[in-house]
Order: C-alpha cells, then sequence, then structure tokens
C-alpha cells in the first residue's frame, strides 16, 4: 500500500488556479454533510482506455491512441477478488470494453459471481460484426447491456461521439434487439445511457425515457429496458472543452447551484468500488479519473480481502458537483 495525500492529489487533478465556485469538500463541511460508504454491493471493472471512439464529453479521454489495456493476469486478479466478495452487481467498462482481446475470458469469469454482470457499450464497437461471438457469449450468460446514446439527433449524436456514430448506434441496436435484448419476456436487458451535449444539466429521466421509447419504435422499430440521463463530469476532455470555450467556472456554479442533498443517499460510490485497468482501486470511475484513489492509499486489487467497511471515507473532488446535482448520478 502506497499512502497518497488527498490534498496533493487534488492540486495535480485541478491545478494551482481555485475555481471561484467553493470547492466540494468545503461546501458538504459548510452543510454539515457527510459523504461516506454504505455496504459495497457493486463492483465497477474498466478494462482500459482503449477505445474506437474519441467523444467529446469522455471523463477519461479514451481513445484509439490509448495503449491502457487491462491484461488477463489483472482480469485473474479482479476474478480472485470477485469471488472473495460476492458482490451483488459486476460492471464492466471501458473506454470499449468491447475492444479488450480479454474480454469474452473476464466475462466468463465474472458471471458466476455475481447475480447481474453489466456491460457497458459505445455501440459502434459491436456494429462492425467482429464481435458477434462476444454478442452471443453475452446472450448466453444473459450479461445486461448497458449502450450509450446521447441524442436521437444525429447531429447532435455525432457532434459528440464522432461521424457516423449513430447510424452504426442505430445497427448495433437493431442487432442487440434480433438477438433477444430488449424483448419483452426475454430475460435480456438492453439499457440506454444518455449525456447531455453541452454544458447543461439533462431533462429529466422519465421525460427521456418516453422520448426515447416512442421515436426508436417508430422510426426504426428499436426497444429497450430502461434509459438513464447523466449530467456529465468536468474532467477529461469535457473540462478541456470547457475551459477552451470559457464554460468551466460557469457549469462548476450551475451544477452547485442545482446541488440536490437528498442524492447523497444513493450516489453510487456509496455501494460501489471501482478497480482500474491496472487493478487499483477507487470509489467511482470519475475518481479513477481524477487520480483520487480510494481511502487516498493506492492499494491493488489483489491486496485487498474484501470491500471497504460501511462508514469508510469517501474520496471527493469538484466533480462530485456533477453527481449531486439535480436528479443525481447513481
Amino acid at each position: 500500500m502506497e499512502d497518497v495525500p488527498l490534498n496533493h492529489i487534488a492540486d495535480e487533478v485541478w491545478g494551482k488556479e481555485t475555481p471561484s465556485v467553493e470547492s466540494f469538500p468545503d461546501f458538504l463541511e459548510r452543510k454539515g454533510l457527510k459523504l461516506t460508504r454504505g455496504q459495497t454491493v457493486v463492483l465497477q471493472v474498466n478494462t482500459g482506455f482503449l477505445c474506437n471512439q474519441t467523444c467529446a464529453h469522455c471523463h477519461l479521454e479514451a481513445g484509439p491512441n490509448r495503449d491502457e489495456v487491462m491484461s488477463g493476469r489483472t482480469g485473474g486478479d479482479i476474478a480472485d477478488f470477485a469471488a472473495r466478495c460476492r458482490f451483488q452487481v459486476i460492471d464492466i467498462t471501458g473506454g470499449a470494453p468491447e475492444l479488450n482481446p480479454n474480454l469474452g475470458r473476464l466475462i466468463e469469469q465474472l458471471a458466476p459471481l455475481a447475480p447481474r454482470i453489466m456491460l457497458r457499450s459505445n455501440l459502434t464497437a459491436l456494429a462492425d460484426g467482429l464481435r458477434n461471438d462476444l454478442v452471443d457469449l453475452c446472450k448466453d450468460l444473459s450479461v445486461v447491456i448497458v449502450a450509450s446514446l446521447p441524442s436521437l439527433n444525429r447531429n447532435q449524436t455525432e457532434s459528440q461521439r464522432g461521424k457516423d456514430v449513430f447510424g452504426k448506434s442505430i445497427d448495433a441496436l437493431r442487432q442487440l434487439n434480433s438477438k433477444g435484448y430488449g424483448l419483452p419476456g426475454s430475460g435480456l436487458e438492453l439499457d440506454l445511457v444518455s449525456n447531455a451535449a453541452g454544458a447543461f444539466l439533462p431533462p429529466t429521466q422519465c421525460q427521456m425515457e418516453n422520448k426515447f421509447r416512442s421515436d426508436l419504435q417508430r422510426k426504426w422499430g428499436i426497444v429497450f429496458n430502461h434509459l438513464y440521463t447523466f449530467a456529465n463530469a468536468p474532467l477529461g476532455r469535457f473540462r478541456q472543452w470547457l475551459e477552451r470555450s470559457g464554460n468551466y467556472e460557469r457549469y462548476l456554479r450551475k451544477l452547485a447551484s442545482s446541488f440536490n442533498s437528498r442524492t447523497l443517499e444513493n450516489l453510487m460510490c456509496r455501494t460501489l468500488m471501482s478497480v482500474s485497468w491496472d487493478g487499483y482501486l477507487y470509489d467511482c470511475d470519475f475518481n479513477q479519473a481524477g487520480g483520487l484513489f480510494m481511502g487516498g492509499k493506492k492499494i491493488h486489487v489483489s491486496q485487498l480481502d474484501g470491500p471497504p467497511e460501511p462508514g469508510s471515507t469517501i474520496a471527493v473532488g469538484d466533480h462530485c458537483y456533477a453527481c449531486t446535482a439535480g436528479a443525481g448520478f447513481t
């Protein structure tokens, strides 16, 4: 274990200039609020930053030129840890996890260890026909597919995710439907995720889900189970865009002014721990992007006997405003 002072990390992440918005830790302290762990039941596994897209909102700055890819050995360490802990949910993410050559084996290792296995997809990594075996494996093991589709507007989607992404995403959703995903009674869950396209909060989740359900069915015959809407965290490429466009402080103020204390109870970091492509532990994927190690200590998954205890401190930064604004990020 390597101790990493949280204030040192914060200096590296946020730089020397202090935003005009009150820091999130100070904000919580002034409000008399605490953010601590409950029972940790979700293990999130980031398989690496390699991706076939270069999305403008990506907090991890994933892309085709990234070489951080989880090895089979690290995947084995994670499977051993999951076997020791028996999580309720294992959530596999990236980058584009489909590009990890060890993904199939990892899914096979993890599937018996939790009642719910989730695979996050940007959809285009499934649209080229090269990963049909992976889709079949997910179907056979009843893996939940959580797919990114920012908007029903082609131009908005492609301004965020790249040229031709919208059509490929529609093709991939049709492919998943053809395998039974999202169909009533199939037992194969297909969920969608929509991120706001700019420096603003998303519409209400219920409103967006009804719109997506109606339009996808009417225009393309596509069905799905649930839609989740989230604000973008001011990290990675999205933070860089905010700074270039002069929107960073305004966006942070918007998030802070929309703070909702009722979100604290159900924040993902209270019940989730995140393991990076190289096996180190964080309270969430956003903290992974910011370099905020779980508990302020650089701990490898192979060193831990079990999940953190309830009541353990959660590392926080100003990006946490995104998770506590409006309806929150759960």
